[in-house]
């Protein structure tokens, strides 16, 4: 690994506030290490020039939008990216509190960011792709599917979703996922906006999901909705679903209890043939 820098998304003056108030808390012991996440920063994670492809990818952990997971779901996977030559970007994005804008307005400023900044981050400004863990695959499908249809800027260059929340609707959602980020009662525009299945447009960017079919937290049928929509619109697709591993496994192999997730030798030897089609 080359080097980590951290850089201010807003510098102080964000576009809007979720009305969150005191201090972010850090707890290391806890599974959500950071909550009360009211400023967005970037943590960047630059590869080795010999072995770098010129590719990038915002990274957005998971946390339900109460927290985030930001070592296994964010720092660790970035660190991983670097081995394999792609730029890691850990995204430490706010927490709506019921204000649903807020996290895609920083993955769109983190966007915005990144291909500002190819040539000093030493990267191809058309190669940046986003990856999301949990929640943070929500928001990342969210940037790949409305935020792109929304303006095409912000399409990203590819997307990898692991055991992603996906659909608000009831059937399916995840309900703590729910309700932070759309309140206790939205109206159902805004649960159909954020249903990332119903908003697949043609140009959204071909998708590697990974799931265990075991996950007790978010409802593996999440990734089986959005990888249908993609197939209907023919966006290049691949679901890789594992007996074993429940949910918040991150690239060392261990999930939110403190388990052993099985696969990821697996996991990490699709991962590298997939993206190098694209790095």
């Amino acid at each position: 690994m080359k080097n980590v820098k951290r850089i201010s998304l807003w510098n102080g003056n964000p576009p809007s506030v979720s009305g969150l108030v005191g201090n972010e808390v850090l707890d290391p012991t806890a599974v959500l290490e950071l909550t009360n996440v009211s400023d967005a920063e970037l943590i960047i994670y630059t590869p080795e020039a010999s072995i770098n492809t010129g590719t990038a990818a915002i990274i957005c952990p998971g946390g339900a939008y109460m927290g985030l997971a930001i070592t296994s779901q964010g720092h660790d996977f970035a660190e991983w990216l670097t081995t394999i030559g792609i730029t890691g970007v850990v995204l430490k994005y706010r927490m709506p509190n019921g204000h649903s804008v807020i996290p895609l307005s920083d993955a769109k400023a983190a966007f915005d960011y990144v291909k500002n900044k190819a040539a000093i981050l030493e990267i191809d400004e058309n190669k940046i792709g986003i990856v999301g863990f949990s929640a943070g695959g929500h928001l990342a499908a969210t940037l790949s599917t409305f935020g792109s249809k929304e303006d095409s800027r912000y399409r990203p260059y590819f997307s990898v979703l692991f055991y992603p929340v996906i659909s608000m609707d009831a059937k399916y959602r995840q309900v703590d996922t729910y309700q932070n980020l759309l309140g206790n009662n939205p109206n159902q525009d805004s649960i159909d906006q954020f249903s990332c299945e119903k908003q697949v447009h043609a140009n959204t960017p071909p998708t590697l999901l990974f799931v265990s079919t075991d996950d007790q937290v978010v409802l593996p049928v999440n990734s089986d909705v959005y990888y249908s929509a993609l197939i209907e619109k023919h966006i290049p697709v691949s679901l890789h679903q594992f007996p074993q591993g429940d949910h918040a496994w991150g690239i060392k192999g261990v999930n939110m209890f403190g388990q052993e997730f099985k696969y990821i030798e697996e996991v990490k030897m699709i991962l590298q043939k997939w993206l190098r089609e694209y790095c």
